[in-house]
């Protein structure tokens, strides 16, 4: 095996290893948070804490289960029989089968001589599933919480060491989940390379600068209106929802499921960017910048104007500025990251000799993870357009 090829395994196979330790760890930061609120009394926060872990495992349960059902039959040849399969999804540890499954299918790779070229396209296959779960977790479950301690925090005027864990580990684990389905959808596309280390550094800081003052502002209008934050939320997700289902999404294998992605879209764009149509996305992105700035403002406005302030301790005037040029650094990162950083669309030679279009030919054959495929189509345009001029050159050099 070459040894870049042996070094990129290795790079991803720890990368594997954090994934799962870090699922593990926010897991039990979770717990041990459920239960000093068990201990102090707060039944309440503990029972929200909860809900949120509970809704989003059920749905990442749903969304695995679907996706193995809809996979080619015999893909999976190493995995359990499908009774043992419902039950793990029904015990709520499907997410959990699925990081070691590409836990152990990165080692049999790198352990590999000779990897085949079958072993590496169906570990690539797991990875980008795992990649598509952990950002929906993120969203359903990590994003949410991360809301609910800071607005217990601003409301109780306090923060508790095991809140400040909750936070750091959720802010942390939000932005490599972006960063890891950026870099996840570019691995479908061969025409587009992958991130660099310094254009990585800059999408995730500017995803963590961009995201910080969204989740204040809801935070601090949970604080102040906690029987008003629920509608504030239904009624953006539902004009969320409305956006998603007339951009025409076909994500998943079946109508009932579709709506659970389109749910799960709607959640995501309540927090932050996500693209699900293809076609350009600069005009989209810009319209949902401006519309979360906007509900950002009026929300902080509503709580300036009132005459409830939160208790004492809490650096309010310290806070709100540093939102905004939290928001503001994000904003200039984000485009020096796309005008300057971001990996420029490269064109392939046009090689159509007999044995290289056969090697094409016979990739089309492997494992080939659709669902992530087509969210990269959208999102890259240009990549698709050039995907299918070559595949039409290769073909016509086989024939």
């Amino acid at each position: 095996m070459p040894w870049s090829l042996r070094a990129i395994l290795l790079r991803d196979l720890i990368l594997d290893v954090v994934g799962v330790s870090a699922f593990l760890i926010h897991l039990g930061a979770d717990l041990w948070l459920v239960s000093q609120y068990v201990l102090s009394g707060r039944y309440l926060w503990a029972a929200l804490v909860l809900m949120l872990l509970g809704l989003a495992s059920v749905a990442l349960q749903v969304f695995s289960w679907v996706w193995l059902r809809a996979d080619p039959a015999g893909l999976h040849s190493s995995q359990p029989s499908g009774r043992c399969l419902a039950l793990l999804h029904l015990l709520q540890l499907g997410y959990l089968y699925r990081y070691m499954q590409g836990l152990q299918q990165g080692l049999l790779v790198w352990q590999q001589e000779v990897p085949s070229e079958f072993d590496l396209a169906y570990a690539d296959f797991l990875s980008l599933d795992i990649s598509m779960l952990r950002l929906f977790e993120t969203f359903l479950e990590k994003t949410p919480q991360l809301t609910l301690v800071l607005a217990i925090m601003l409301q109780s005027g306090q923060a508790e060491y095991y809140q400040w864990v909750s936070i750091c580990t959720s802010f942390v684990g939000i932005s490599w989940a972006l960063l890891d389905y950026h870099r996840a959808l570019r691995t479908c596309l061969p025409s587009k390379p992958i991130l660099g280390l310094g254009s990585s550094v800059i999408y995730f800081l500017w995803n963590l600068l961009l995201l910080w003052p969204r989740v204040l502002a809801v935070a601090l209008f949970s604080a102040l209106f906690p029987c008003y934050v629920a509608l504030h939320f239904l009624g953006l997700w539902l004009v969320l929802l409305f956006w998603v289902w007339f951009q025409g999404t076909d994500f998943m294998p079946d109508p009932r499921s579709e709506w659970l992605y389109r749910a799960t879209v709607a959640t995501i764009l309540y927090f932050s960017w996500f693209n699900v149509a293809e076609g350009r996305t600069r005009g989209r992105a810009t319209i949902h910048l401006v519309f979360l700035l906007s509900d950002s403002i009026l929300m902080v406005v509503t709580w300036v104007t009132q005459s409830a302030w939160l208790p004492r301790g809490i650096p309010l005037q310290m806070l709100l500025p540093v939102g905004g040029i939290s928001f503001l650094l994000g904003l200039v990162l984000r485009l020096v990251y796309y005008c300057w950083l971001h990996p420029s669309y490269r064109r392939e030679p046009a090689q159509v000799d007999g044995t290289r279009a056969l090697y094409f030919l016979e990739c089309s054959q492997l494992p080939q993870n659709r669902r992530t495929g087509h969210l990269a189509q959208n999102f890259f345009p240009k990549s698709r357009d050039e995907a299918a001029l070559q595949w039409e050159r290769r073909a016509n050099g086989v024939l």
